[in-house]
């Protein structure tokens, strides 16, 4: 099985329910069709093996078609996928295909505007752990088709000190010496703060990363210059299109938007067989 192969499995199974009681009383099951996967509007692509795997799974014999490739940007009115076989196969797979291109084109094109927001700065557009239940890996490889960088892909992979772990050691400094001290080596240290004073007590600490949480930019830009370089600056909280660029201007390292995966709209996709299909 390939790597999303039992999420594609479980979304099959999900929709076809004890079968497709309306294409198994319409359409003779030897009868052979094209169809073309068209976008709707502007966008860019991602999940096309996704979508391979989906008819794949439901038949064997279907021929997925594209001269495309994930990343591409694709205009609207283009046809950027057609699908060959049993007309049944194809209709039986068709909307768990267009539910998971929809989803991934449409997190692929909000990483892709955020990451235009802030070109010419160091700052770099991450995502989140506000992933949809199940499709983590499917949402951050859309992340960075769109051009982004994952943050952490679980609790293992970093160690993220936030507000209510610094509560319970005792502070941010106490937090983060019981960090140093019980991390293994190659984990870098990272502390949630939202004030300045928590800002000077986390880089006296020695915190490898601090992320600045819903700090406004005037706050943001403070924190940059009494940081001086001594750590890696995440802003977070409220990244939008609209104000990104001013955030990324203040001389941070990192701006992670949860929106990139938890408020990505759906993409405009279809799919639809062409006529004389024998």
């Amino acid at each position: 099985m390939l790597e999303w192969d039992e999420t594609v499995l479980r979304a099959l199974k999900e929709d076809l329910g004890s079968g497709d009681v309306t294409t198994r009383i319409t359409v003779n099951p030897e009868k052979r069709a094209r169809a073309e996967l068209l976008a709707k509007e502007n966008l860019v692509l991602a999940g096309l093996d996704v979508a391979r795997r989906a008819f794949a799974l439901v038949d064997p014999e279907t021929v997925f078609i594209s001269s495309f490739t994930d990343g591409d940007e694709i205009s609207k009115g283009t046809v950027f996928a057609r699908v060959e076989g049993r007309a049944v196969s194809l209709l039986e797979a068709e909307r768990v295909a267009l539910n998971f291109l929809q989803c991934l084109c449409g997190i692929a094109t909000l990483t892709r505007r955020f990451v235009a927001e802030v070109a010419g700065t160091k700052a770099s557009i991450t995502d989140t752990r506000k992933t949809t239940p199940g499709l983590r890996s499917m949402e951050k490889y859309a992340v960075r088709v769109g051009g982004g960088r994952n943050h952490r892909f679980s609790l293992a992979d970093g160690v993220l000190i936030k507000e209510n772990h610094s509560r319970a050691a005792g502070g941010i400094g106490e937090a983060v010496r019981r960090a140093r001290a019980g991390a293994p080596h190659p984990l870098k240290i990272e502390v949630e703060v939202s004030t300045l004073e928590e800002v000077a007590e986390a880089v006296a600490a020695k915190a490898d990363i601090l992320l600045l949480d819903n700090m406004d930019v005037q706050r943001v830009r403070e924190s940059v210059a009494l940081v001086n370089g001594r750590a890696l600056l995440e802003v977070s909280g409220g990244m939008a299109l609209d104000t990104v660029r001013t955030f990324a201007q203040t001389g941070v390292d990192i701006l992670s938007v949860g929106a990139l995966t938890h408020s990505a709209r759906a993409m405009d996709i279809s799919m639809l067989f062409e006529t004389g299909a024998s």
